[in-house]
This record gives C-alpha cells, structure tokens and sequence, in this order.
C-alpha cells in the first residue's frame, strides 16, 4: 500500500523539478499549473499516511529543497523587476524635466 503513495511523492518530486524549470524560465502559468497537480498530490499523501517512512521522508526534503530554489529564483527575478521598473520611472522622470526645460528656451 505504501508503494502506491511513494510513487505519489515521486511523481510530486518530479513535478517540482518541472517547477524549478518553469521559475528558471520565468513561466508562471506552467508554475502555478503544476504547483496544484503536485498540492493534490502532497495532500493526498498526507491524508492517507499515518507514519511517514524514512524513504519519504527524504523524497519530502528533497520537494522542499527544490521548492526553496524555485522560490528563491521567482523572488529574484521579481525584484530584477521591480529594479528596471524604478529605472524606468527615472527615465521618465529625467525625460519630463530635460523636456521642460528645452521648451522654456
């Protein structure tokens, strides 16, 4: 009966790869779509399992190792973001006032 949900954690270790490849990409549709096939499966695992074997216990770590990753890169490429949109406020801004100024002359 385990073999059933070990495989459930397996399939769910190999989802949060395909994860780590779509934060990697910047790809937030696959992400989220994965991200709830493999909650389905965790939560499955959780309801069905009352003591949890050594053996899982690794393919968990291993889940939450690479979905640390995925979420370190996600937070990355969201403040690169939010830096080329303050640079880009500048530019306006340096734009609007060099402007101003050429007209007045």
């Amino acid at each position: 009966m385990n073999g059933g949900k070990s495989k459930g954690l397996a399939r769910a270790l190999a989802l949060s790869h395909d994860m780590l490849n779509a934060a990697e990409k910047g790809d937030l549709q696959s992400l989220a779509s994965l991200d709830l096939t493999r909650m389905e499966l965790l939560k499955s695992f959780r309801d069905g399992t009352k003591q949890v074997s050594a053996a899982d216990q690794a393919l968990l770590g291993q889940i939450n190792e690479i979905n640390d990753r995925a979420i370190g890169l996600l937070e990355h490429q969201r403040r690169s973001k939010g830096r080329d949109l303050d640079m880009a406020a500048v530019g306006r801004r340096a734009v609007a006032a060099y402007s101003g100024s050429r007209q007045q002359r």
